[in-house]
């Protein structure tokens, strides 16, 4: 089974997508995001760095975010998503270092801007981001309440419009240069997001395979 670089803005349903391929493939789930916190909470040596640079305010460096990928992953043994990384060219590449030996693809999700300002404006999801829902393609069954923990779901400040808008801009900006590399090596596929869940999942499982 190939390992699968999911690509796509905020609102594509990158999140939503991974689950069902984790569940129904078996795939391992990676954000770095997620990897970031794990490593901080285990008080790690790489997880005691990340949180003396995270408490400045400054950015984990590309340098940084690769070794924390390469200490948690086990490519002989399990296939991998990556969603939410890389988001720039420069990321691609230390990724495709990463890989290197190993099968990969990459699928872009793509959805008009329009289409995804009124996804995100309608995301709802728990506390703690686990359970996500969308008002429009993928309500809970009882209006304002988690299907699984029955806690009342939020709608987070940068989903807003204003806010979804600018952060448009910046992945328009930064998501060319990592579709260009995966494309020129002949890895890229593009899947139409404004279809329904279950035949994106469909495209997906296929494009795997």
């Amino acid at each position: 089974m190939k390992n699968l670089i999911l690509l796509g803005a905020p609102g594509s349903g990158k999140g939503t997508q991974s689950a069902k391929l984790v569940e129904g493939m078996g795939y391992k789930h990676v954000s770095t995001g997620n990897l970031l916190r794990e490593e901080i909470s285990k008080e790690s040596v790489l997880g005691l760095k990340v949180k003396e640079i995270m408490k400045t305010g400054q950015l984990v460096s590309d340098d940084l975010v690769a070794e924390l990928l390469v200490s948690n992953l086990d490519l002989d043994n399990c296939s991998y998503i990556f969603d939410g990384y890389p988001r720039n060219e420069e990321q691609s590449k230390t990724l495709d270092g990463i890989l290197s030996g190993h099968e990969v693809i990459a699928v872009y999700l793509k959805l008009e801007t329009d289409i995804l300002v009124e996804r995100l404006k309608s995301r709802r999801m728990t506390k703690d981001g686990k359970y996500i829902y969308n008002l429009i393609t993928n309500p809970p069954k009882t209006n304002g309440v988690c299907d699984v923990t029955g806690e009342a779901l939020i709608q987070r400040e940068d989903d807003k419009e204003e806010v979804v808008r600018k952060r448009m801009e910046v992945f328009s900006n930064t998501i060319n240069p990592v579709l260009d590399f995966y494309s020129k090596k002949g890895l890229l596929f593009e899947v139409d997001a404004s279809e329904s869940l279950v035949d994106i999942y469909n495209k997906l499982v296929e494009t795997v395979k």
